[in-house]
Protein backbone atom coordinates (compact mmCIF):
# COMPACT_ATOMS: atom_id res chain seq x y z
CA UNK A 1 0.00 0.00 0.00
CA UNK A 2 1.64 3.34 -0.88
CA UNK A 3 1.64 5.93 2.06
CA UNK A 4 2.54 3.44 4.64
CA UNK A 5 4.98 5.04 7.03
CA UNK A 6 7.42 4.13 9.74
CA UNK A 7 9.84 5.29 12.27
CA UNK A 8 13.33 4.30 12.85
CA UNK A 9 13.48 2.74 16.61
CA UNK A 10 17.05 0.65 15.87
CA UNK A 11 20.02 0.67 13.52
CA UNK A 12 22.93 -1.52 13.17
CA UNK A 13 25.51 -0.42 10.58
CA UNK A 14 24.01 -0.41 7.25
CA UNK A 15 20.56 -2.40 8.88
CA UNK A 16 17.98 0.22 10.44
CA UNK A 17 14.60 -1.55 12.39
CA UNK A 18 11.21 0.56 11.53
CA UNK A 19 8.35 0.56 13.43
CA UNK A 20 5.23 1.22 10.97
CA UNK A 21 1.76 1.52 10.73
CA UNK A 22 0.08 -0.11 7.93
CA UNK A 23 0.91 -2.64 5.54
CA UNK A 24 4.51 -3.52 4.30
CA UNK A 25 5.83 -6.08 2.37
CA UNK A 26 9.26 -8.41 1.58
CA UNK A 27 11.46 -6.78 -0.39
CA UNK A 28 9.12 -3.19 -0.39
CA UNK A 29 11.52 -0.37 -0.83
CA UNK A 30 11.76 2.48 1.65
CA UNK A 31 13.16 5.51 1.86
CA UNK A 32 15.07 7.18 4.64
CA UNK A 33 14.92 10.37 5.37
CA UNK A 34 17.99 11.82 7.23
CA UNK A 35 18.52 15.52 7.19
CA UNK A 36 17.66 16.39 3.70
CA UNK A 37 18.18 13.39 2.00
CA UNK A 38 16.23 10.14 1.31
CA UNK A 39 18.32 6.86 1.26
CA UNK A 40 16.88 3.86 -0.54
CA UNK A 41 16.26 0.49 1.43
CA UNK A 42 14.96 -3.09 1.09
CA UNK A 43 12.63 -4.59 3.93
CA UNK A 44 14.10 -8.46 4.53
CA UNK A 45 12.23 -8.94 7.55
CA UNK A 46 8.99 -8.15 9.33
CA UNK A 47 7.58 -9.20 12.15
CA UNK A 48 4.55 -8.07 13.60
CA UNK A 49 4.77 -4.17 13.11
CA UNK A 50 8.53 -3.91 13.17
CA UNK A 51 10.45 -4.77 9.61
CA UNK A 52 14.09 -4.75 9.60
CA UNK A 53 15.36 -2.47 6.10
CA UNK A 54 18.86 -2.92 4.08
CA UNK A 55 19.74 0.23 3.38
CA UNK A 56 21.86 1.29 0.38
CA UNK A 57 23.98 4.04 1.20
CA UNK A 58 25.98 4.89 4.20
CA UNK A 59 23.89 5.20 7.60
CA UNK A 60 26.11 8.20 8.87
CA UNK A 61 23.89 10.58 10.42
CA UNK A 62 20.36 8.15 11.28
CA UNK A 63 18.81 8.62 14.19
CA UNK A 64 15.76 6.87 16.23
CA UNK A 65 12.80 8.90 15.58
CA UNK A 66 13.56 9.43 11.45
CA UNK A 67 10.69 8.94 9.28
CA UNK A 68 10.48 6.39 6.96
CA UNK A 69 8.30 6.35 3.66
CA UNK A 70 7.58 2.84 1.69
CA UNK A 71 6.74 2.91 -1.85
CA UNK A 72 4.79 0.01 -2.26
CA UNK A 73 7.08 -1.04 -5.20
CA UNK A 74 9.48 -4.18 -4.97
CA UNK A 75 13.41 -3.30 -5.39
CA UNK A 76 12.88 -3.10 -9.55
CA UNK A 77 15.38 -1.87 -12.65
CA UNK A 78 13.84 -0.03 -15.90
CA UNK A 79 14.20 -1.85 -18.87
CA UNK A 80 14.36 -0.60 -22.48
CA UNK A 81 16.33 1.03 -25.03
CA UNK A 82 19.75 2.33 -23.98
CA UNK A 83 20.49 0.18 -21.93
CA UNK A 84 23.81 -1.50 -24.09
CA UNK A 85 27.03 0.59 -23.85
CA UNK A 86 26.06 1.93 -19.99
CA UNK A 87 28.12 1.63 -16.62
CA UNK A 88 25.38 1.02 -13.63
CA UNK A 89 26.32 1.22 -10.25
CA UNK A 90 24.17 -1.51 -8.05
CA UNK A 91 20.71 0.43 -8.00
CA UNK A 92 21.01 1.04 -12.17
CA UNK A 93 22.65 4.71 -11.52
CA UNK A 94 24.10 5.43 -14.78
CA UNK A 95 27.95 6.35 -13.07
CA UNK A 96 28.85 8.79 -15.56
CA UNK A 97 26.07 10.88 -15.02
CA UNK A 98 25.88 10.22 -11.35
CA UNK A 99 30.09 11.63 -11.46
CA UNK A 100 28.77 14.65 -13.39
CA UNK A 101 26.14 15.21 -10.73
CA UNK A 102 28.15 14.77 -7.55
CA UNK A 103 31.71 15.12 -8.52
CA UNK A 104 34.57 12.94 -8.31
CA UNK A 105 33.19 11.53 -4.42
CA UNK A 106 29.71 10.15 -4.75
CA UNK A 107 27.23 11.72 -2.80
CA UNK A 108 24.47 9.42 -0.81
CA UNK A 109 20.78 9.97 -1.80
CA UNK A 110 21.16 10.57 -5.48
CA UNK A 111 19.18 8.36 -8.07
CA UNK A 112 18.92 8.92 -11.77
CA UNK A 113 16.97 7.70 -14.36
CA UNK A 114 18.64 4.17 -15.70
CA UNK A 115 17.83 5.30 -19.21
CA UNK A 116 18.67 8.45 -21.23
CA UNK A 117 15.21 10.58 -21.18
CA UNK A 118 16.38 13.22 -23.77
CA UNK A 119 17.54 10.14 -26.52
CA UNK A 120 15.07 9.81 -29.69
CA UNK A 121 14.35 5.87 -31.28
CA UNK A 122 13.64 5.41 -34.40
CA UNK A 123 10.21 3.48 -33.59
CA UNK A 124 8.98 0.85 -36.06
CA UNK A 125 5.03 -0.66 -35.42
CA UNK A 126 5.06 -4.51 -35.56
CA UNK A 127 1.23 -4.80 -33.94
CA UNK A 128 -1.69 -3.88 -35.36
CA UNK A 129 -4.65 -2.67 -34.04
CA UNK A 130 -6.97 -5.30 -33.04
CA UNK A 131 -4.33 -7.72 -32.33
CA UNK A 132 -4.55 -9.39 -29.02
CA UNK A 133 -1.37 -9.73 -27.57
CA UNK A 134 0.26 -10.85 -24.32
CA UNK A 135 2.90 -9.62 -21.68
CA UNK A 136 6.63 -10.49 -23.26
CA UNK A 137 4.92 -9.66 -27.22
CA UNK A 138 6.67 -7.64 -29.33
CA UNK A 139 4.81 -4.20 -29.89
CA UNK A 140 7.53 -2.57 -32.47
CA UNK A 141 11.09 -2.87 -32.95
CA UNK A 142 13.62 0.42 -32.58
CA UNK A 143 17.39 0.45 -33.94
CA UNK A 144 20.12 -0.01 -30.84
CA UNK A 145 23.73 -0.42 -31.79
CA UNK A 146 23.76 -4.08 -33.96
CA UNK A 147 20.72 -5.42 -32.35
CA UNK A 148 17.34 -4.85 -33.00
CA UNK A 149 15.63 -3.89 -29.96
CA UNK A 150 11.89 -4.87 -29.60
CA UNK A 151 9.43 -3.06 -27.61
CA UNK A 152 7.19 -5.48 -25.65
CA UNK A 153 4.51 -5.63 -23.48
CA UNK A 154 5.25 -5.03 -19.91
CA UNK A 155 6.42 -8.78 -18.32
CA UNK A 156 3.88 -7.46 -15.29
CA UNK A 157 0.76 -7.31 -17.76
CA UNK A 158 -1.13 -10.88 -17.47
CA UNK A 159 -3.74 -11.49 -19.30
CA UNK A 160 -4.91 -10.86 -22.42
CA UNK A 161 -5.42 -7.36 -24.20
CA UNK A 162 -6.46 -5.72 -27.35
CA UNK A 163 -4.38 -3.01 -29.02
CA UNK A 164 -6.57 -0.64 -29.27
CA UNK A 165 -4.25 1.80 -30.88
CA UNK A 166 -0.17 2.23 -31.87
CA UNK A 167 2.07 4.74 -32.95
CA UNK A 168 3.38 5.24 -36.28
CA UNK A 169 6.75 4.84 -37.07
CA UNK A 170 8.24 7.64 -36.10
CA UNK A 171 11.10 9.08 -33.26
CA UNK A 172 10.06 8.97 -29.73
CA UNK A 173 11.47 9.11 -26.51
CA UNK A 174 11.42 5.64 -24.10
CA UNK A 175 8.92 7.12 -21.62
CA UNK A 176 6.67 8.12 -24.47
CA UNK A 177 2.99 6.12 -24.85
CA UNK A 178 3.79 4.55 -28.44
CA UNK A 179 0.59 2.26 -27.66
CA UNK A 180 -2.42 1.30 -26.28
CA UNK A 181 -4.12 -1.88 -24.70
CA UNK A 182 -7.12 -2.38 -23.80
CA UNK A 183 -7.83 -4.97 -21.22
CA UNK A 184 -11.31 -6.20 -21.92
CA UNK A 185 -13.03 -4.29 -19.17
CA UNK A 186 -13.05 -0.58 -20.52
CA UNK A 187 -9.59 0.22 -19.55
CA UNK A 188 -7.43 1.68 -21.90
CA UNK A 189 -3.77 1.28 -20.68
CA UNK A 190 -1.20 3.38 -22.01
CA UNK A 191 2.68 1.21 -22.93
CA UNK A 192 5.73 3.23 -23.42
CA UNK A 193 8.74 2.04 -24.45
CA UNK A 194 9.95 1.43 -21.03
CA UNK A 195 8.67 -0.15 -18.03
CA UNK A 196 10.22 -1.69 -14.59
CA UNK A 197 10.69 -5.16 -13.69
CA UNK A 198 11.17 -6.83 -10.29
CA UNK A 199 14.80 -7.70 -9.36
CA UNK A 200 14.46 -10.92 -7.65
CA UNK A 201 11.44 -12.45 -9.85
CA UNK A 202 12.76 -14.20 -12.56
CA UNK A 203 11.58 -13.13 -15.81
CA UNK A 204 8.81 -16.25 -17.42
CA UNK A 205 7.48 -14.90 -20.64
CA UNK A 206 8.11 -17.76 -22.86
CA UNK A 207 7.01 -20.97 -24.21
CA UNK A 208 9.14 -23.31 -22.16
CA UNK A 209 12.56 -24.03 -20.77
CA UNK A 210 15.21 -26.48 -22.42
CA UNK A 211 18.22 -28.00 -21.49
CA UNK A 212 21.30 -26.76 -22.12
CA UNK A 213 23.22 -28.91 -25.08
CA UNK A 214 25.39 -26.70 -27.58
CA UNK A 215 28.35 -25.57 -26.61
CA UNK A 216 28.86 -21.85 -25.55
CA UNK A 217 32.20 -21.33 -28.33
CA UNK A 218 35.12 -18.69 -26.02
CA UNK A 219 37.82 -19.83 -28.48
CA UNK A 220 39.87 -20.78 -24.94
CA UNK A 221 41.21 -24.40 -25.82
CA UNK A 222 41.01 -25.46 -22.38
CA UNK A 223 37.59 -24.70 -22.18
CA UNK A 224 36.12 -25.74 -25.35
CA UNK A 225 37.81 -28.90 -25.76
CA UNK A 226 37.82 -30.06 -21.75
CA UNK A 227 35.99 -28.37 -20.25
CA UNK A 228 33.16 -26.62 -22.44
CA UNK A 229 30.67 -24.74 -21.03
CA UNK A 230 26.89 -24.95 -22.64
CA UNK A 231 25.09 -22.20 -24.31
CA UNK A 232 22.11 -21.33 -21.62
CA UNK A 233 24.23 -22.98 -18.83
CA UNK A 234 26.56 -22.48 -15.82
CA UNK A 235 30.00 -22.27 -14.65
CA UNK A 236 31.56 -21.19 -12.12
CA UNK A 237 35.60 -19.76 -11.48
CA UNK A 238 36.99 -20.40 -8.36
CA UNK A 239 40.81 -19.48 -7.74
CA UNK A 240 42.69 -17.60 -5.12
CA UNK A 241 44.00 -13.98 -5.33
CA UNK A 242 46.15 -13.00 -8.71
CA UNK A 243 45.34 -16.21 -10.38
CA UNK A 244 43.87 -14.92 -13.21
CA UNK A 245 40.17 -14.91 -12.41
CA UNK A 246 39.66 -11.30 -13.86
CA UNK A 247 41.62 -12.02 -16.89
CA UNK A 248 40.14 -14.89 -17.94
CA UNK A 249 36.52 -13.41 -17.43
CA UNK A 250 37.25 -10.71 -20.07
CA UNK A 251 38.76 -12.90 -22.32
CA UNK A 252 35.48 -14.85 -22.25
CA UNK A 253 33.62 -11.75 -22.98
CA UNK A 254 35.16 -10.71 -26.26
CA UNK A 255 35.46 -13.89 -27.83
CA UNK A 256 32.32 -16.07 -26.15
CA UNK A 257 29.82 -16.53 -28.64
CA UNK A 258 27.35 -14.91 -27.57
CA UNK A 259 25.43 -11.51 -28.67
CA UNK A 260 25.20 -9.36 -25.22
CA UNK A 261 27.65 -9.49 -22.47
CA UNK A 262 26.88 -7.75 -18.84
CA UNK A 263 29.77 -7.98 -16.35
CA UNK A 264 28.42 -7.51 -12.87
CA UNK A 265 31.66 -6.27 -10.98
CA UNK A 266 30.17 -7.18 -6.98
CA UNK A 267 32.17 -6.16 -4.03
CA UNK A 268 35.61 -6.16 -6.01
CA UNK A 269 38.41 -3.75 -5.62
CA UNK A 270 37.81 0.04 -5.99
CA UNK A 271 41.51 -0.58 -8.27
CA UNK A 272 39.85 -3.89 -10.53
CA UNK A 273 36.93 -1.71 -11.08
CA UNK A 274 38.38 0.93 -12.52
CA UNK A 275 40.66 -1.12 -14.98
CA UNK A 276 37.76 -3.18 -15.99
CA UNK A 277 35.79 0.50 -16.82
CA UNK A 278 38.92 2.22 -18.56
CA UNK A 279 40.02 -1.04 -20.44
CA UNK A 280 36.91 -2.26 -21.92
CA UNK A 281 35.72 0.54 -24.23
CA UNK A 282 39.08 0.17 -25.49
CA UNK A 283 38.21 -3.05 -26.50
CA UNK A 284 37.75 -4.11 -29.96
CA UNK A 285 35.01 -6.57 -30.85
CA UNK A 286 36.45 -9.42 -33.06
CA UNK A 287 32.50 -9.80 -34.50
CA UNK A 288 32.19 -6.03 -35.12
CA UNK A 289 35.53 -3.94 -35.38
CA UNK A 290 33.98 -1.85 -33.11
CA UNK A 291 34.21 -1.16 -29.51
CA UNK A 292 33.50 -4.32 -27.08
CA UNK A 293 31.08 -1.55 -25.03
CA UNK A 294 28.42 -1.48 -27.57
CA UNK A 295 27.02 -5.16 -26.31
CA UNK A 296 28.67 -5.01 -23.07
CA UNK A 297 26.79 -3.64 -19.73
CA UNK A 298 28.66 -3.46 -16.57
CA UNK A 299 27.26 -3.35 -13.35
CA UNK A 300 29.73 -1.65 -10.82
CA UNK A 301 29.69 -1.95 -7.65
CA UNK A 302 33.14 -2.24 -4.98
CA UNK A 303 34.27 -3.01 -2.07
CA UNK A 304 34.39 0.60 -0.18
CA UNK A 305 30.38 0.97 -1.55
CA UNK A 306 27.95 -0.64 1.80
CA UNK A 307 27.57 -4.15 1.22
CA UNK A 308 23.82 -4.37 0.25
CA UNK A 309 24.78 -3.05 -2.88
CA UNK A 310 26.15 -5.89 -3.67
CA UNK A 311 23.51 -8.33 -3.55
CA UNK A 312 21.29 -5.41 -5.86
CA UNK A 313 24.16 -5.30 -8.25
CA UNK A 314 23.69 -9.09 -9.20
CA UNK A 315 20.25 -9.29 -9.15
CA UNK A 316 19.83 -6.05 -11.37
CA UNK A 317 22.87 -7.65 -13.57
CA UNK A 318 20.69 -10.99 -14.18
CA UNK A 319 17.14 -8.87 -14.82
CA UNK A 320 19.12 -7.03 -17.22
CA UNK A 321 20.28 -10.33 -18.84
CA UNK A 322 16.48 -12.16 -18.82
CA UNK A 323 15.25 -8.89 -20.11
CA UNK A 324 17.21 -9.34 -23.51
CA UNK A 325 17.07 -13.01 -23.54
CA UNK A 326 13.45 -12.54 -24.13
CA UNK A 327 14.42 -10.41 -27.10
CA UNK A 328 15.88 -14.05 -28.67
CA UNK A 329 19.29 -12.75 -27.66
CA UNK A 330 22.37 -14.97 -25.96
CA UNK A 331 23.63 -13.20 -23.11
CA UNK A 332 26.62 -14.21 -21.05
CA UNK A 333 26.36 -12.74 -17.66
CA UNK A 334 29.82 -12.33 -15.47
CA UNK A 335 29.35 -12.41 -11.96
CA UNK A 336 32.98 -11.38 -10.02
CA UNK A 337 32.86 -11.90 -7.42
CA UNK A 338 30.01 -13.88 -6.08
CA UNK A 339 32.12 -14.77 -2.17
CA UNK A 340 31.56 -11.07 -1.95
CA UNK A 341 27.93 -11.32 -2.13
CA UNK A 342 27.66 -13.98 0.15
CA UNK A 343 29.81 -12.18 2.47
CA UNK A 344 27.84 -9.43 2.42
CA UNK A 345 25.09 -11.77 3.17
CA UNK A 346 26.61 -13.25 6.34
CA UNK A 347 27.13 -9.50 7.08
CA UNK A 348 23.42 -9.19 7.39
CA UNK A 349 22.28 -12.02 8.80
CA UNK A 350 25.05 -11.41 11.63
CA UNK A 351 22.72 -8.21 12.13
CA UNK A 352 19.85 -10.31 11.79
CA UNK A 353 21.17 -12.00 14.38
CA UNK A 354 20.01 -15.18 12.75
CA UNK A 355 21.71 -19.12 13.21
CA UNK A 356 24.53 -19.16 11.63
CA UNK A 357 25.83 -21.78 9.67
CA UNK A 358 29.48 -23.05 8.33
CA UNK A 359 32.20 -20.32 8.80
CA UNK A 360 29.53 -17.85 9.71
CA UNK A 361 27.37 -17.94 6.72
CA UNK A 362 23.89 -18.14 6.64
CA UNK A 363 22.07 -21.53 7.34
CA UNK A 364 20.17 -20.48 3.75
CA UNK A 365 23.53 -19.99 1.88
CA UNK A 366 23.46 -22.56 -0.47
CA UNK A 367 19.22 -21.84 -1.21
CA UNK A 368 20.55 -18.05 -2.22
CA UNK A 369 23.30 -19.20 -4.55
CA UNK A 370 21.34 -22.28 -6.50
CA UNK A 371 18.12 -19.72 -7.31
CA UNK A 372 20.55 -16.81 -8.59
CA UNK A 373 22.53 -19.76 -10.69
CA UNK A 374 18.96 -21.48 -11.93
CA UNK A 375 17.85 -17.84 -13.58
CA UNK A 376 20.22 -18.88 -16.43
CA UNK A 377 19.24 -21.03 -19.36
CA UNK A 378 17.94 -21.44 -22.97
CA UNK A 379 14.21 -20.80 -23.13
CA UNK A 380 11.80 -20.99 -26.28
CA UNK A 381 9.97 -18.16 -27.32
CA UNK A 382 6.58 -17.95 -28.29
CA UNK A 383 7.35 -17.39 -31.38
CA UNK A 384 9.84 -19.97 -31.55
CA UNK A 385 12.81 -18.15 -31.00
CA UNK A 386 15.48 -18.93 -28.60
CA UNK A 387 17.42 -17.09 -26.40
CA UNK A 388 19.90 -18.09 -23.03
CA UNK A 389 21.22 -16.38 -20.62
CA UNK A 390 25.09 -18.28 -19.75
CA UNK A 391 25.70 -17.33 -15.92
CA UNK A 392 29.59 -17.71 -14.80
CA UNK A 393 30.66 -16.66 -11.57
CA UNK A 394 34.17 -15.78 -9.90
CA UNK A 395 34.75 -17.55 -6.56
CA UNK A 396 37.39 -16.10 -4.23
CA UNK A 397 38.49 -18.64 -1.79
CA UNK A 398 40.24 -17.26 1.08
CA UNK A 399 44.01 -19.19 0.47
CA UNK A 400 42.19 -20.78 -2.77
CA UNK A 401 40.51 -23.45 -0.28
CA UNK A 402 37.91 -24.75 -2.55
CA UNK A 403 36.38 -26.74 0.76
CA UNK A 404 34.94 -23.46 1.68
CA UNK A 405 31.25 -23.31 2.10
CA UNK A 406 30.49 -20.68 -0.84
CA UNK A 407 32.66 -22.54 -3.43
CA UNK A 408 31.03 -25.98 -2.44
CA UNK A 409 27.61 -24.56 -2.72
CA UNK A 410 28.38 -23.51 -6.29
CA UNK A 411 29.60 -26.56 -7.33
CA UNK A 412 26.71 -28.20 -6.24
CA UNK A 413 24.52 -25.91 -8.94
CA UNK A 414 26.65 -25.23 -11.62
CA UNK A 415 27.45 -27.71 -14.94
CA UNK A 416 31.22 -26.54 -15.15
CA UNK A 417 34.04 -25.93 -12.62
CA UNK A 418 37.04 -24.28 -13.94
CA UNK A 419 39.28 -24.18 -11.29
CA UNK A 420 42.57 -22.12 -10.72
CA UNK A 421 45.44 -22.82 -9.75
CA UNK A 422 48.42 -20.99 -7.53
CA UNK A 423 51.18 -22.75 -9.04
CA UNK A 424 50.03 -22.69 -12.28
CA UNK A 425 49.55 -19.11 -12.32
CA UNK A 426 53.13 -18.77 -10.71
CA UNK A 427 54.67 -20.48 -13.61
CA UNK A 428 52.67 -18.46 -15.87
CA UNK A 429 51.08 -21.33 -17.28
CA UNK A 430 47.61 -19.37 -19.05
CA UNK A 431 44.72 -19.95 -18.59
CA UNK A 432 45.54 -20.82 -15.27
CA UNK A 433 42.89 -23.46 -15.05
CA UNK A 434 43.91 -26.83 -13.18
CA UNK A 435 43.39 -29.66 -15.61
CA UNK A 436 43.22 -32.43 -13.49
CA UNK A 437 40.85 -30.51 -10.64
CA UNK A 438 38.54 -29.13 -13.13
CA UNK A 439 35.42 -30.36 -14.92
CA UNK A 440 32.32 -30.06 -16.60
CA UNK A 441 29.18 -31.87 -17.66
CA UNK A 442 28.53 -30.35 -20.49
CA UNK A 443 29.17 -31.68 -24.13
CA UNK A 444 32.06 -30.10 -25.79
CA UNK A 445 32.75 -29.36 -29.68
CA UNK A 446 35.02 -32.73 -29.50
CA UNK A 447 33.58 -36.08 -28.74
CA UNK A 448 33.55 -37.27 -24.86
CA UNK A 449 35.75 -40.35 -25.66
CA UNK A 450 38.74 -38.41 -27.77
CA UNK A 451 38.83 -36.37 -24.49
CA UNK A 452 39.25 -38.80 -21.89
CA UNK A 453 42.03 -40.27 -23.91
CA UNK A 454 43.63 -37.49 -24.19
CA UNK A 455 43.15 -36.32 -20.19
CA UNK A 456 44.80 -39.66 -19.09
CA UNK A 457 48.14 -38.44 -20.52
CA UNK A 458 47.65 -35.77 -17.49
CA UNK A 459 46.60 -37.61 -15.08
CA UNK A 460 49.23 -40.53 -15.53
CA UNK A 461 51.70 -38.12 -16.38
CA UNK A 462 51.44 -36.59 -12.65
CA UNK A 463 51.11 -39.92 -11.40
CA UNK A 464 54.93 -40.68 -12.88
CA UNK A 465 55.64 -36.72 -12.33
CA UNK A 466 54.91 -37.69 -8.28
CA UNK A 467 56.83 -41.11 -8.23
CA UNK A 468 59.84 -39.09 -9.80
CA UNK A 469 59.92 -36.99 -6.55
CA UNK A 470 60.73 -39.87 -4.73
CA UNK A 471 62.62 -42.46 -6.67
CA UNK A 472 64.03 -40.16 -8.98
CA UNK A 473 64.61 -39.70 -12.88
CA UNK A 474 66.71 -42.78 -12.85
CA UNK A 475 64.24 -45.29 -10.54
CA UNK A 476 61.78 -44.32 -14.19
CA UNK A 477 61.17 -46.72 -16.31
CA UNK A 478 61.49 -45.58 -20.26
CA UNK A 479 57.64 -46.48 -20.58
CA UNK A 480 56.77 -44.43 -17.64
CA UNK A 481 59.25 -41.34 -18.84
CA UNK A 482 57.65 -41.43 -22.29
CA UNK A 483 54.19 -40.90 -20.38
CA UNK A 484 55.24 -37.95 -18.48
CA UNK A 485 56.66 -36.41 -21.54
CA UNK A 486 53.49 -37.02 -23.34
CA UNK A 487 51.54 -35.34 -20.20
CA UNK A 488 53.84 -31.96 -20.65
CA UNK A 489 53.77 -31.80 -24.24
CA UNK A 490 49.73 -31.78 -24.16
CA UNK A 491 50.04 -29.17 -21.66
CA UNK A 492 52.80 -27.14 -23.78
CA UNK A 493 50.78 -26.71 -26.58
CA UNK A 494 47.47 -27.40 -26.16
CA UNK A 495 46.34 -26.45 -22.24
CA UNK A 496 48.12 -23.19 -22.50
CA UNK A 497 47.66 -20.41 -24.48
CA UNK A 498 49.33 -17.02 -25.23
CA UNK A 499 47.05 -14.14 -25.23
CA UNK A 500 49.48 -11.64 -26.42
CA UNK A 501 49.65 -13.26 -29.36
CA UNK A 502 47.15 -11.86 -31.93
CA UNK A 503 46.33 -15.59 -33.68
CA UNK A 504 46.85 -17.97 -30.43
CA UNK A 505 44.68 -15.52 -28.19
CA UNK A 506 41.26 -16.99 -29.90
CA UNK A 507 41.31 -20.44 -31.60
CA UNK A 508 38.30 -21.16 -33.60
CA UNK A 509 36.52 -24.06 -33.36
CA UNK A 510 37.63 -25.42 -36.95
CA UNK A 511 41.27 -25.35 -35.80
CA UNK A 512 40.90 -26.53 -32.57
CA UNK A 513 38.92 -29.91 -33.56
CA UNK A 514 41.61 -30.13 -36.64
CA UNK A 515 44.85 -29.41 -34.19
CA UNK A 516 43.08 -31.78 -31.69
CA UNK A 517 42.97 -34.68 -34.12
CA UNK A 518 47.11 -34.31 -34.79
CA UNK A 519 47.51 -34.40 -31.18
CA UNK A 520 45.36 -37.07 -30.24
CA UNK A 521 47.94 -39.03 -32.77
CA UNK A 522 51.12 -38.25 -31.19
CA UNK A 523 49.72 -39.16 -27.99
CA UNK A 524 47.96 -42.58 -29.28
CA UNK A 525 51.50 -43.22 -30.82
CA UNK A 526 54.50 -45.38 -29.56
CA UNK A 527 57.49 -44.05 -30.08
CA UNK A 528 61.36 -45.39 -30.91
CA UNK A 529 63.69 -43.76 -28.69
CA UNK A 530 67.14 -44.85 -27.60
CA UNK A 531 67.05 -43.37 -23.89
CA UNK A 532 65.23 -40.85 -21.92
CA UNK A 533 67.67 -38.06 -22.78
CA UNK A 534 66.72 -38.87 -26.73
CA UNK A 535 62.92 -39.25 -25.61
CA UNK A 536 63.30 -35.68 -23.96
CA UNK A 537 65.14 -34.28 -26.75
CA UNK A 538 62.75 -35.01 -29.73
CA UNK A 539 59.81 -34.11 -27.04
CA UNK A 540 61.47 -30.61 -26.75
CA UNK A 541 61.70 -30.11 -30.29
CA UNK A 542 58.46 -31.03 -31.12
CA UNK A 543 57.16 -28.87 -28.56
CA UNK A 544 58.70 -25.69 -30.16
CA UNK A 545 57.40 -26.71 -33.69
CA UNK A 546 54.17 -26.91 -32.19
CA UNK A 547 54.27 -23.46 -30.52
CA UNK A 548 55.04 -21.97 -33.77
CA UNK A 549 52.21 -24.02 -35.43
CA UNK A 550 49.51 -22.46 -32.48
CA UNK A 551 51.00 -19.08 -34.05
CA UNK A 552 51.01 -19.18 -37.86
CA UNK A 553 47.39 -18.50 -39.26
CA UNK A 554 44.83 -20.50 -40.17
CA UNK A 555 45.83 -22.94 -43.09
CA UNK A 556 48.38 -19.54 -44.34
CA UNK A 557 51.38 -21.06 -45.85
CA UNK A 558 53.67 -21.34 -42.77
CA UNK A 559 50.92 -23.06 -40.92
CA UNK A 560 50.62 -26.20 -43.81
CA UNK A 561 54.36 -25.88 -44.03
CA UNK A 562 54.66 -26.74 -40.11
CA UNK A 563 52.23 -28.89 -40.21
CA UNK A 564 54.13 -31.29 -42.28
CA UNK A 565 57.66 -31.06 -40.45
CA UNK A 566 55.89 -32.37 -37.28
CA UNK A 567 53.58 -35.02 -38.96
CA UNK A 568 57.44 -35.94 -40.89
CA UNK A 569 59.14 -35.95 -37.52
CA UNK A 570 56.24 -38.17 -35.49
CA UNK A 571 56.26 -40.60 -38.73
CA UNK A 572 59.78 -40.92 -38.66
CA UNK A 573 59.31 -42.31 -35.02
CA UNK A 574 56.49 -43.71 -34.32
CA UNK A 575 56.58 -47.99 -34.25
CA UNK A 576 52.48 -47.52 -34.47
CA UNK A 577 49.78 -46.77 -32.67
CA UNK A 578 48.38 -47.68 -29.21
CA UNK A 579 45.84 -51.10 -29.52
CA UNK A 580 43.52 -48.89 -27.15
CA UNK A 581 43.59 -45.67 -29.49
CA UNK A 582 42.85 -47.38 -32.78
CA UNK A 583 39.09 -47.43 -32.06
CA UNK A 584 38.73 -43.93 -31.14
CA UNK A 585 41.32 -42.72 -33.79
CA UNK A 586 39.25 -44.34 -36.71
Amino acid sequence: MIGTKGTVVAVNGNMVGVRFDGIVSMNEVGYVKVQDKRLKSEVIRIRGDLCYLQVFEMTKGIAVGDTVEFTGDMLSVEVGPGLLGQVFDGLQNPLPKLAEEAGYFLERGIYLDALPLDAEWEFTPVAKVGDVVERGDTLGTVPEGAFTHQIMVPFNMYGRYTVASIKPKGTYHVRDAIAELDDGKGNRIPVAMSFRWPVKRAVDCYAERLKPVDPMVTRVRLIDTFFPVARGGTYCIPGPFGAGKTVLQQITSRHADVDVVIIAACGERAGEVVETLKEFPELLDPKTGRSLMERTIIICNTSSMPVAAREASVYTAVTLAEYYRQMGLHVLLLADSTSRWAQAMREMSGRLEEIPGEEAFPAYLESVIAAFYERAGIVRLKDGRTGSVTIGGTVSPAGGNFEEPVTQATLKVVGAFHGLSRERSDARKYPAIHPLDSWSKYKGIITAEKVAYAHKFMFRGNEVEQMMKVVGEEGTSLDDFIIYLKGNFLDSVYFQQNSFDAVDAAVSPERQKHVFAILLNILASQFKFKDKEDARSWFNRLRQKFLDYNGSEWKSDRFMSIEKEILDAVAERSAGLDKNAEKILA
